[in-house]
């Protein structure tokens, strides 16, 4: 059975890389480019594995933040990775402190995005 991956990512050249490299790798992917979207999404299916960038719109990163809380109450046992461009100590502290399992910085090779994943369900040492 494939593993269930829910991509929430405002940049269609970042998404559909995403999409389709873990695509490749076995996953089951679903996707959304606004919070409305992600959180229909998440409500309805079960994920092993999110990964959420924290801005979606000019309004910056609360809208990533509304999504780690949504995605933590509606898929608790899913993996959370946040992927974003922002370099400030304090939104990484606030992300794992709203439940983000791991913090990676934009840019970010696939392979990378994919080890971390990897570690994150237990699939490597």
């Amino acid at each position: 059975m494939n593993k269930r991956l829910l991509l929430i990512e405002d940049d269609e050249s970042i998404l559909f890389s995403l999409r389709r490299y873990f695509e490749h790798h076995g996953f089951d992917v679903q996707s959304a480019r606004e919070l409305e979207e992600a959180e229909a999404l998440a409500v309805c299916c079960d994920y092993d594995l999110v990964i959420v960038d924290l801005s979606l719109s000019a309004e910056g990163v609360h809208e990533g933040f509304e999504i780690i809380r949504f995605v933590r109450r509606h898929c608790p046992s899913a993996r959370l990775i946040v992927l974003t461009a922002s370099s400030a100590a304090t939104i990484e502290h606030e992300a794992i402190r709203r439940g983000a399992h791991a913090f990676l910085r934009k840019p970010r090779p696939l392979a990378e995005i994919a080890l971390a994943a990897q570690r994150l369900m237990g699939e490597v040492a």
